[in-house]
C-alpha cells in the first residue's frame, strides 16, 4: 500500500484530535469534579446516578422534612397534654381535700372557687396548633375545639354509653307541699303551694312554720348523664340499644317499641326540668325516662335501669357492640368554652335554612341541606379520624391525638356536679346560720319553737347534703383518676410514637449517608488520579503535536 504524505498528514490530524479529545475529558473531569458531563459519556454510571440522586431525594424528603414535621407536631401535643395532666392533677388535690369530712365552710368555698377556675382551664390547651393546624380535631384542623364566642347552631348529637355510664345518685328533698292553718292543701291559682326550706331567708321564716324533719329526706335515683347541659327542650330524646334478646329497643316521646311495635308498658318519655316542683327526682316510676333539659341528665326507672345495666358486648362479634346504648338529642344554644360536638359524636347540624331534612334518632346518608359529621363513629370498631405521615419507605406513623383521648368532656360535667353538691350544701348551711342567728335572738316561745322545728329540719337536710358531698368527693375522685389515667396513657401512646420517630430518623440519617456516599462514588472522581491522567493526556497531546511538527516537515519533494 502506498503511503503518501496526504495520508500521513490525515492521519497524524486524526491522532491529535483524539488526544485532543482525551485532554479535554480528563479537564472537564478535574474542572467539575465528576466522571461524566453528558449521559453519553458513560450511560451505565448515568443510569446509576440517576436512580442513587431519587434515593438521595426520597431520604432527604423522609428525613429533613417530614421527619421534623411529625417530630415538631408529637412535640406539641406532648406540652398541650403535660398542661391537661397538670390541671386535673390540681383538680384530684381539690378531691382529696374535699373528702375530709371535717372542713369548714370556708375550706369547702376555697375548694369550690378553685374548681370554678380549673374547670375554665381544663379544655384551654385543647385548641393548641402546630403551623396553623389545630392538633386535637382530626381532619378539621382549621376548626378549633371550641366555640370561641355564644352560638346559635342547632345540632342533632348521637352519643354511644354503656352500661358503666349509669349511675345511681342521691337526692336531699328539701321542698314539700304546703298546708293552711286547718291542714288542708294550700294552693295558688289553684295549684299546690310548694316550699323548699333551702329558699329560707331572715323575714321569710314565716313561711315555713310547717316544715319539719318528716319533711325532709333524700331519694336515690339512677341517671344517664349527656355530655352538655342546657340542651333544647323542643326535641324529646331517643334511646336505642339492642336487648339481651337481639331486638332492637327505641324509647322517645312515643313510648318503647320493640322492633318497631309498642310494647304497651312502658309510658313516653317527659321532659321536665331540675327546678321543678315535685322535683322529677322524687318522681321517677319504674318504667319511666324523663328529660332534664337544663341539666342534660335522664332519670331512668328501676326496671328501665336494670335493663340498661344488664346489656353487655358479645365478645364474638367484632362489628357490632350489643352493650352500646345510643341517645340522641338537640342542642342549639353553645356557650363560649362550649366543645364543639363535630369532633366528638355523630351528629347533624341544620342547613342554612335552621330545619332538618333527619329527625332526630335517624342515621342518615349525606343529604342535601343537612351537615352530616362522623358518621362511621357509630359503626363498632372503626379508626378514628388518624393522621399519618409517610416518615420512611412503607413506614407511616400516625402524629394526631384526637381529643376525646385526653379532653374527655365528661370532666367538664363531674366538676359540674361538684360545684352544684357544693353550692347547695352552701345554701342550707346559710339556712342554718340563719335559723341560730334568729333562734338566739327570739324571746317568744311559741317562735322559739316554731325556729327550733325549722333548725331541726334544716340541720337534717344538712346531714344529707353533706353525705351527698362526701360521696360526690369520693365517687369524683375515683372518677378524676380514671380522666388522669387517659391522658396518661394519650401522652404514653405519644410519646412512643415519638420514640418510634427517633428510630426511624437515625436509621434515615444512616441511610441518607450511605446513599450520598454511594452517589459521590458513582459520580465524583478521585481528583489526584483525574489530575495525573490530564497531565499525562497534555505530555501526550504535545508529544503527537511535536512528532507530527517533524514528519511533516520532510516530504517527497526535498529528495527530487
Amino acid at each position: 500500500m502506498r503511503i503518501t504524505n496526504k495520508i500521513i498528514q490525515n492521519n497524524s490530524l486524526s491522532n491529535i484530535n483524539l488526544a485532543k479529545v482525551a485532554e479535554d475529558a480528563k479537564s472537564s473531569q478535574v474542572s467539575s469534579g465528576k466522571k461524566i458531563v453528558r449521559p453519553s459519556d458513560d450511560p451505565i454510571v448515568a443510569i446509576r446516578s440517576l436512580r442513587l440522586r431519587s434515593s438521595v431525594v426520597e431520604i432527604t424528603q423522609y428525613y429533613s422534612r417530614n421527619a421534623k414535621d411529625a417530630e415538631a407536631w408529637l412535640k406539641t401535643t406532648e406540652d398541650a397534654m403535660q398542661q391537661v395532666t397538670d390541671v386535673i392533677t390540681d383538680m384530684i388535690t381539690q378531691y382529696n381535700k374535699g373528702a375530709n369530712e371535717y372542713l369548714t365552710s370556708n375550706e369547702r368555698d376555697i375548694i369550690l372557687e378553685q374548681l370554678r377556675e380549673l374547670q375554665k382551664q381544663v379544655y384551654a390547651t385543647g385548641d393548641a396548633d402546630y403551623a396553623g393546624r389545630y392538633i386535637f380535631t382530626g381532619y378539621r384542623t382549621e376548626s378549633s375545639l371550641m366555640f370561641r364566642e355564644d352560638t346559635e347552631k342547632t345540632y342533632q348529637i348521637t352519643e354511644q354509653f354503656t352500661a358503666a355510664d349509669l349511675k345511681t345518685d342521691t337526692y336531699v328533698k328539701t321542698n314539700y307541699p304546703d298546708v293552711d292553718e286547718d291542714g288542708n292543701p294550700l294552693t295558688e291559682n289553684g295549684q299546690q303551694v310548694y316550699r323548699d326550706l333551702t329558699n329560707l331567708k331572715e323575714g321569710t321564716q314565716s313561711y315555713y312554720e310547717n316544715v319539719d324533719e318528716d319533711k325532709i329526706d333524700k331519694v336515690d335515683y339512677h341517671r344517664i348523664r349527656l355530655s352538655y347541659k342546657d340542651c333544647d327542650d323542643n326535641a324529646i330524646p331517643v334511646i336505642t340499644y339492642r336487648n339481651a334478646a337481639g331486638q332492637d329497643v327505641r324509647i322517645d316521646a312515643q313510648g318503647m317499641s320493640i322492633d318497631g311495635a309498642p310494647d304497651g308498658v312502658t309510658p313516653p318519655m317527659r321532659l321536665a326540668k331540675s327546678t321543678d316542683v315535685p322535683s322529677p327526682y322524687t318522681n321517677v316510676g319504674d318504667d319511666d325516662v324523663i328529660y332534664l333539659s337544663d341539666t342534660g341528665e335522664l332519670l331512668l326507672g328501676e326496671n328501665i335501669y336494670k335493663e340498661l345495666s344488664g346489656l353487655v358486648d358479645d365478645p364474638n362479634t367484632s362489628n357490632v357492640n350489643e352493650g352500646e346504648i345510643q341517645i340522641s338529642y338537640q342542642k342549639t344554644n353553645f356557650k363560649d368554652g362550649d366543645l364543639k360536638p363535630e369532633h366528638y359524636f355523630y351528629c347533624v347540624a341544620a342547613g342554612d335554612d335552621g330545619t332538618f331534612e333527619t329527625n332526630l334518632g335517624e342515621k342518615p346518608e349525606l343529604s342535601s341541606t343537612d351537615i352530616v359529621y362522623n358518621p362511621k363513629y357509630l359503626q363498632h370498631g372503626q379508626e378514628r379520624q388518624v393522621i399519618e405521615y409517610d416518615v420512611g419507605y412503607n413506614q407511616r406513623l400516625q402524629v394526631n391525638t384526637i381529643a376525646e383521648e385526653c379532653f374527655n368532656p365528661a370532666v367538664n360535667r363531674e366538676v359540674d356536679d361538684m360545684i352544684q353538691a357544693l353550692e347547695q350544701m352552701k345554701k342550707t348551711e346559710d339556712v342554718v346560720n340563719t335559723l341560730k342567728s334568729l333562734l338566739s335572738n327570739e324571746t317568744n316561745a311559741d317562735k322559739q319553737k316554731v325556729l327550733q322545728k325549722q333548725l331541726d329540719a334544716a340541720n337534717k337536710a344538712l346531714t344529707y347534703e353533706r353525705e351527698v358531698v362526701q360521696r360526690k368527693f369520693s365517687s369524683g375522685l375515683s372518677a378524676m383518676q380514671g380522666f388522669l389515667n387517659e391522658v396518661n396513657v394519650a401522652a404514653t401512646s405519644c410519646g412512643a410514637r415519638g420514640s418510634r420517630l427517633d428510630l426511624v430518623a437515625s436509621r434515615l440519617s444512616s441511610q441518607k449517608t450511605t446513599f450520598e456516599t454511594l452517589k459521590s462514588e458513582n459520580e465524583d472522581v478521585d481528583l489526584s488520579e483525574a489530575v495525573v491522567e490530564l497531565t499525562s493526556a497534555e505530555m501526550t497531546y504535545e508529544a503527537a503535536l511535536k512528532a507530527t511538527g517533524k514528519i511533516m516537515q520532510v516530504n517527497l519533494m526535498d529528495f527530487i
